[in-house]
């Protein structure tokens, strides 16, 4: 199996392209802000799955990374706090992308507390 056959993995990643689809419409004066912002940490999230993944023969340095996969992941939440705040994106936008944010995350933590069904000793 491959980092890419991972729900987690394939969830996070249909979340940051979602973001980055969205996040085109946002006003020119974002660019280097908030636009950079969330989609940078939105792609993180399989960035940092995917150097899990290679170091899952050594659980402590599996679920370090997990866990920063995760922050990432709640960082994104926050930058889609203040895109809804500033009214970038609807109401519907935001529940629809911050739920998507939270199966992922329940994923991950499936992931962290349960690191040996995924490889590592």
């Amino acid at each position: 199996m491959k980092v890419q056959d991972l729900l987690a993995y394939k969830k996070g990643f249909k979340l940051a392209m979602d973001i980055y689809h969205i996040s085109k419409s946002f006003p020119k004066e974002e660019t280097y802000s908030l636009t950079d912002q969330v989609r940078r940490s939105s792609r993180s999230v399989c960035a940092n799955l995917s150097e899990s993944y290679r170091k899952r023969r050594y659980q402590k340095h599996f679920i370090s990374k997990l866990t920063d996969s995760d922050a990432e992941n709640g960082e994104t939440q926050t930058w889609l706090e203040f895109a809804l705040a500033c009214e970038y994106i609807s109401k519907e936008q935001f529940k629809e992308l911050y739920e998507a944010s939270e199966e992922v995350a329940k994923l991950l933590n499936y992931m962290i507390l349960n690191p040996k069904k995924f490889g590592s000793n």
